[in-house]
């Protein structure tokens, strides 16, 4: 009987261009960096210890914070410390690389059994430390340039080519992908060559002690909401990929069709600015001036989680109209607080809301076919109610601990092959 290889004993995670104790929902912060910090706390409790590797953005962060019992985040210094854009960190993975292969060079060898890279960026640096370490590269895109490009909302900036170089790069050189749904496994594979006996799919959870369904008086109570009130809620960075304008206009457009909504209709924007969302950051404010439904509209900053929580449960529908998610977080733990979500029907949405049983999937990235379909289940209080329930069911079946075991699965994998690659390279 073959024994099963054992998990690795530590592991450096990789997540250079946003850390772990940023706030997502504002800056490069978002989906990821929960879906870091969650995975590194199951996997310290497995008993795996975790170092987090991430780019200093503050001369207030300690150069190593002890984050969580068994979790570490070490700030690399590579470049100023604020001000640096996403786009301008490609030339400073040297000195990011050179700061990672310090720590390691800092304890005995084989310190480290395994890397996990988080997006292109942090690939770039790992293919180099698995190289340097020789130990397996395990790498997640969590999104990719060629996908994005076909999906481009309009007016947004296209990822430059220096990008889609280095994604090939780090998909050929890492011994395994991770992805987060089959649609992104397709997309490794037809997109990018990738091998499919080197991918597994592993899908994000989310908290589901938190994320709850509740009392939503008391949670509208919370933000000054009326209980007669609609409330439809989008979560997320403000910029063109993440669409808020489509809820925007769909609002317009629903209190044209149902002037009896306008006392009544509030539509919440939780989020800051971000990407290519910064290059135009009155944009959205403008659009409300410019529709003329600035009495519909709230804009609330990124909060912490019992409040995106709360947030959750006050709304009526949650709405994700982005051009392109991998995932798409945000629908899974409004689903977990009972709340419907009407999404585009795009990559890892597809996933993320069951259609027709927790939600309802648009087909296109229309503004009036959202107001329609917001309208219709508005008007339809049996049938939301129905999709309420679906949707608690529904995110039942993501839990992090299902993800953090899968991720375990596929370290075991990258060891077992790494190994067996070496033993050969070593038979005479």
């Amino acid at each position: 009987m073959q024994r099963r290889k054992p998990a690795p004993r530590r592991i450096a995670v990789l997540s250079i261009h946003t850390s772990p104790l940023d706030q997502p929902g504002t800056g490069d912060a978002g989906g990821m960096n929960v879906y870091v910090v969650e995975t590194a706390r199951r996997l310290a409790e497995s008993g795996i210890e975790v170092e987090i590797f991430t780019r200093a953005t503050s001369s207030d962060f300690a150069p190593v914070i002890d984050f969580m019992p068994g979790v570490k985040v070490r700030h690399i210094t590579a470049g100023p410390y604020e001000g640096l854009l996403k786009k301008d960190l490609p030339a400073q993975l040297c000195a990011v690389s050179a700061g990672v292969m310090r720590v390691e060079a800092a304890h005995h060898e084989g310190w480290f059994d395994l890397i996990h890279s988080h997006y292109w960026l942090s690939g770039q640096v790992g293919w180099l430390a698995a190289d340097r370490w020789q130990v397996p590269l395990v790498h997640s895109m969590h999104t990719m340039a060629k996908v994005k490009n076909a999906e481009l909302a309009s007016g947004d900036t296209p990822e430059p080519a220096m990008r889609i170089i280095g994604e090939e790069q780090v998909i050929a050189a890492a011994d395994r992908l991770v992805a987060n749904t089959s649609d992104e496994a397709d997309q490794l594979v037809n997109l990018y060559g990738a091998d499919p006996h080197r991918i597994d799919i592993v899908h994000p959870g989310v908290d589901l002690d938190l994320f709850t369904p509740g009392d939503k008086e008391r949670a509208r109570a919370r933000f000054g909401l009326r209980p007669d009130q609609v409330v439809l809620l989008f979560v997320g960075r403000i910029q063109p990929l993440k669409a808020p304008d489509i809820l925007i206009k769909a609002a317009a457009r629903l209190v044209d069709l149902d002037p009896t909504l306008r006392d009544r209709l509030v539509v919440t924007v939780c989020g800051g600015p971000s990407g290519s969302g910064l290059d135009h950051p009155t944009a959205l404010t403008d659009l409300v001036t410019e529709l003329g439904v600035g009495d519909l509209i709230r804009f609330e900053p990124p909060g912490d989680r019992q409040t995106l929580a709360d947030w959750y449960r006050a709304a009526d529908i949650a709405v994700v109209p982005s051009y392109s998610e991998s995932f798409g977080l945000v629908a899974v733990e409004a689903q977990a607080c009972g709340t419907p979500v009407v999404a585009s029907s795009v990559g890892g949405l597809r996933t993320a809301v069951a259609d027709g049983v927790s939600g309802v999937l648009i087909g296109s990235h229309d503004s009036i076919e959202y107001a329609h379909a917001i309208g219709a289940l508005l008007g339809n209080p049996a049938r939301l109610h129905e999709l309420s329930a679906g949707a608690r069911m529904h995110a039942a079946t993501f839990g992090w601990s299902a993800t953090t075991a899968g991720l375990i699965a596929t370290y075991r994998a990258a060891t077992s092959t790494v190994t067996a690659t070496a033993e050969l390279a070593a038979a005479p």
